[in-house]
């Protein structure tokens, strides 16, 4: 996997982007690194700068990722996971703990996650309609400016939540869609032993303010912050605010 390192401190913070998203997913929080900070941003496989995985499956994408967190622990770290980012990134600590090492991550933020499948996901990972769907939504203009407009509650009015999709093949889009879909449920995480923090926006989905009231009954540990104004990408949308919390542990609006 690709990495992209910034800054130059001892304590070191590994970000995971999301769906359609790259390494640049957490330029925003940039001018809000403390110095005493390594953030250290990655591309998934398959996206950016990265390589496909020899085979499309979880199991080698969260292997990819355990071995970069076993690689970049020194000896530990913050895991960032961005949106569905997190998913994979707790799958990835799952495999850490199955081999004794979930030390190596000794905090967890997760940006915005999803515990369970919403119905527009299930549609796009469809054998019979998905690539139809994906093309209709994401891989045009016209499509991308329609589903934007119908998402303008869960958003800023500069921001735009479907940018990402005109720069990654749609091939890689749905290939980790369907490995998403491997994950299961996120009871398989209530034995993560790390302090866990959630950031969400205020005006976000619906499927991630019910996804938090799960996240709430398997992690009794649990930290939720709402951030103010911003909606389903906090990190760009209130980048200060997300950056106190992930470098300092800071709380805004904390449940």
């Amino acid at each position: 996997m690709y990495v992209e390192r910034h800054g130059t401190g001892e304590r070191r913070f590994l970000g995971l982007h999301g769906w359609s998203g790259d390494h640049t997913t957490f330029d925003p929080l940039l001018p809000f690194m403390p110095p005493d900070a390594s953030l250290f941003a990655a591309d998934l496989p398959g996206c950016g700068r990265s390589p496909e995985p020899a085979e499309w499956r979880l199991a080698r994408v969260a292997e990819e990722i355990a071995a970069t967190i076993r690689r970049l622990a020194e000896p530990s770290l913050t895991l960032v996971g961005n949106c569905s980012g997190g998913l994979v990134g707790l799958y990835a600590v799952r495999l850490l703990a199955e081999a004794d090492e979930d030390h190596k991550v000794d905090r967890i933020v997760l940006i915005d996650p999803f515990a369970y499948w919403p119905w527009y996901f299930k549609v796009f990972a469809s054998p019979a309609i998905g690539r139809y769907a994906y093309a209709t939504a994401f891989a045009n203009p016209l499509g991308r400016r329609i589903v934007n407009a119908a998402l303008a509650k869960k958003r800023k009015d500069e921001t735009d939540l479907t940018e990402g999709f005109d720069a990654v093949s749609p091939s890689v889009t749905l290939a980790h869609l369907r490995i998403l879909r491997e994950i299961g449920g996120p009871e398989q995480f209530a034995a993560v032993r790390a302090p866990v923090h959630i950031v969400h926006g205020e005006r976000t989905f619906t499927a991630v303010r019910r996804s938090i009231g799960i996240f709430r009954r398997i992690w009794p540990h649990l930290t939720v912050t709402e951030l103010g104004g911003a909606g389903h990408v906090p990190l760009r949308e209130a980048p200060a605010q997300a950056a106190a919390i992930i470098f300092g542990g800071e709380r805004c609006r904390t449940t």
